[in-house]
């Protein structure tokens, strides 16, 4: 046992550990400092807080991992709890029998502690295994081919390895040391088997060891105890970027300032364009000054809940894990770009401060530039405007990523990683015209004709041309949108790509044969700017979503209906933004609703004619806006991929993806097309035209023997079916 007056030398220990700790807090304080205002994030406070307590207590963002999402939990807990057990260690390395006054005889504590020591040291082991087992699973470059066809790498891939196995040695450890320590109470102190129901036998163990062992086992594994966790308090101050152990604290802000109070990911519509504070529309772009920057240039540009998420990153990998860009041998990684990020803006910050210091200088503050003091000197010459790209992020990682969500949807922290890259998107395009040539045609045709091609906009109702109805046009067949039940938005693909022009001809024939009434806006339509938004084109797409909207309004339109996910993500989720609000309706919905009232009654087909159909789940339809039962309710029997629902993959389309080519690694495409003949189906039904578009050139590239089909028109065939019978 130590003297008593060690005790202060060990206090003084760790007051200095704190301090350096709190030191690091307060860098990475002052890293999101450099950040641009996010508006909206801090309220409501009731909802925000509340979503802090369910997502921390429930770990719902732990999906499709149960044994992780319960390790984890116990690992979470057991550190407040036994956090009072370091209280007892300090004392405990002089007096041995000592414990806490009222906590240290009320034996449900003790069970408490017990319990989450247990569990915390079942649960740490657990999580290191996985990450062992895991981070086996091959390089980027060493693609693993699975049973299902698709590759597969390991998550941990570009994680700071040393810093894993660090926090998970401390967990490990210091909870092991508790059971020790409880243990050896039993012991020395002669108690109960009831006040040690997990840890007694343990004690029984040292029965034959004298009183002045016992105490020696005690002190020595305190203080053990105490310099382990320690060690960590100085270790996570002096590497502040490191995430995988600042999480446990950062985690619960990054929470809070989500996007949504709710709680819903940061999916569907993308953030508005800031500029100093404000958004960027149409009638404010000729009043931007000169030196506006728009979109991130620099870590400065990024907002402080943007460089938040990159300290509360835990390198986990988990959005890696779906990334349609990663898997198929893209140099994207999500988390590798928050990561790289992270480490810019941690090392751009001190010379922020010295630039901050003498700007106080200059302007006579001179207890700011003494509070910012020790930023100054070698650094004073250096500046943290250093553009992301092109070296800190590189054009491929940037242009790699197809918009599809899966980084957002999957990280248990709530990052929002694509606000980063439509930022970084958005500077590209319009402050340094920084962008894959295939763009460039793209943009003057929805510019100049209105929609991606460049195509003739008279020609936006030959879809029709087939049908054995007319088709009403609003302004020349019916005067107003409020005549009719709906009106059908046919969209840019719908009315020019002659796939995507049958599931607009087989949308219009089942809204026929229901007698709903609907009509068409014909050459009135513009595309909706999807493409351009999510290219990072914003003006363009504030151009063509406000001539949308006048549109719209003009034609009184409340209520429609749409067959491209894009558009109805656009329509329902981003037009609002602009001051469009209408009730959006995907074409699945409305059939399904027609289906169950009785108006259409599909008929199956024969035994014979039988073919197996699995689904491929559009990105802006499910992931982005939580759309899954009624395609699928419409096609019944479905055989459904590996990947599905939430943790569908990427056709390939999204983020202007459509309209060029990505050529490093394979397509996105071919992957999904193995993924989907991998279920043995012989019909890919889809609910989205780039969907479509995308899976037939993965069936040709794959030379599959499989039909890629719209769910309208498989719908079309059940109900021809029940008219012929």
């Amino acid at each position: 046992m130590l003297p008593t007056w060690s005790l202060a030398i060990v206090g003084a220990i760790a007051a200095i550990c704190v301090a350096v700790f709190v030191r690091g807090l307060l860098r990475i304080v002052g890293m999101t400092r450099m950040g641009t205002s996010a508006p909206d994030r801090l309220t409501p406070v009731g909802p925000r807080l509340w979503r802090v307590v369910k997502e921390t207590l429930s770990h719902e963002q732990f999906k499709h991992r149960p044994w992780v999402r319960a390790a984890h939990w116990v690992v979470m807990l057991s550190f407040p709890i036994l956090a009072f057990t370091l209280i007892t260690a300090f004392f405990q390395l002089a007096d041995p029998g000592w414990t806490m006054p009222v906590l240290g005889d009320f034996a449900p504590w003790g069970w408490l502690v017990e319990a989450f020591a247990w569990a915390g040291l079942i649960g740490g082991i657990h999580l290191t295994l996985v990450r062992t087992r895991t981070g086996r699973r091959g390089e980027p470059t060493d693609v693993l081919e699975t049973g299902d066809g698709f590759p597969t790498t390991s998550r941990f891939f570009g994680s700071v390895n040393w810093q894993a196995r660090y926090v998970e040695f401390t967990i490990v450890g210091v909870v092991a040391c508790v059971i020790i320590i409880r243990g050896a109470d039993y012991a020395y102190l002669g108690g109960d088997v009831i006040d040690f129901p997990l840890t007694f036998w343990i004690g029984s163990l040292m029965g034959g060891l004298s009183q002045a062992a016992l105490g020696w086992i005690i002190t020595i594994v305190s203080a053990l105890k105490l310099a382990m966790s320690l060690a960590w308090l100085v270790v996570i101050g002096l590497v502040p970027s490191m995430g995988v152990a600042w999480h446990r604290f950062l985690a619960l802000v990054n929470v809070y300032a989500q996007t949504n109070a709710d709680g819903g990911p940061a999916l569907g519509p993308l953030p508005d364009l800031y500029v100093d504070g404000t958004p960027l529309r149409m009638d404010s772009v000729e009043d931007l000054d000169e030196d506006a920057t728009l979109g991130i240039s620099t870590v400065s540009d990024i907002s402080w809940k943007g460089l938040l998420d990159t300290a509360t990153c835990t390198e986990c990998g988990r959005c890696q894990d779906l990334c349609p860009a990663w898997n198929s041998a893209k140099p994207l990684s999500p988390k590798l770009l928050v990561t790289t990020v992270r480490d810019h803006a941690f090392a751009s910050a001190p010379f922020a401060k010295a630039a901050a210091s003498l700007e106080d200088v200059h302007s006579g503050d001179l207890l700011g530039a003494l509070l910012d003091a020790d930023a100054i000197g070698e650094h004073i010459e250096r500046t943290p405007d250093a553009p992301l790209m092109p070296n800190v992020v590189t054009p491929d990682v940037l242009w790699g990523c197809t918009m599809c969500g899966a980084c957002v949807d999957q990280c248990p922290v709530d990052i929002e990683h694509l606000d980063l890259i439509i930022g970084l998107r958005r500077n590209q395009v319009l402050m340094e015209s920084a962008f894959p040539a295939e763009l460039g045609k793209m943009f003057t045709g929805m510019e100049n004709k209105g929609n991606p091609w460049g195509l003739n906009p008279r020609k936006r109702l030959d879809w029709a041309k087939g049908l054995d109805f007319e088709v009403p046009q609003v302004g020349v067949d019916v005067e107003s949108a409020a005549d009719v039940d709906y009106l059908f938005w046919v969209g840019c693909a719908g009315a020019f790509d002659d796939r995507a022009k049958k599931t607009s001809a087989a949308v219009a024939e089942l809204l026929h044969t229901a007698g709903v009434s609907f009509a068409v806006l014909g050459d009135g339509e513009s595309c909706t700017g999807d493409p351009a938004r999510r290219a990072g084109n914003e003006v363009l797409f504030q151009m063509l979503a406000e001539q949308n909207i006048e549109t719209l309004n003009e034609v009184g339109a409340t209520k429609i209906v749409v067959s491209c996910a894009h558009c109805f993500n656009t329509i329902a989720k981003e037009y609002p933004q602009l001051g469009g609000h209408y009730t959006v309706l995907h074409h699945t919905q409305l059939l399904n609703r027609l289906v169950r009232d009785g108006r259409l009654t599909p008929v199956p087909p024969s035994e014979e004619e039988r073919k197996t159909i699995t689904y491929h789940d559009p990105c802006f339809l499910g992931r982005h806006n939580n759309i899954y039962s009624p395609p699928r309710e419409l096609l019944g029997d479905v055989r459904e991929m590996e990947l599905t629902r939430e943790r569908a993959m990427c056709c390939g389309a999204g983020g202007a993806h459509a309209f060029f080519e990505d050529k490093n690694g394979e397509p996105i495409s071919a992957m999904r097309t193995r993924q989907a003949m991998a279920t043995g189906a012989e019909v890919i039904a889809t609910a989205c035209p780039f969907c479509t578009t995308m899976l037939n050139d993965g069936v040709r590239g794959e030379g599959a023997d499989i039909e890629v089909k719209d769910v309208s028109l498989l719908l079309l065939e059940g109900v021809r079916r029940g008219q012929e019978s």
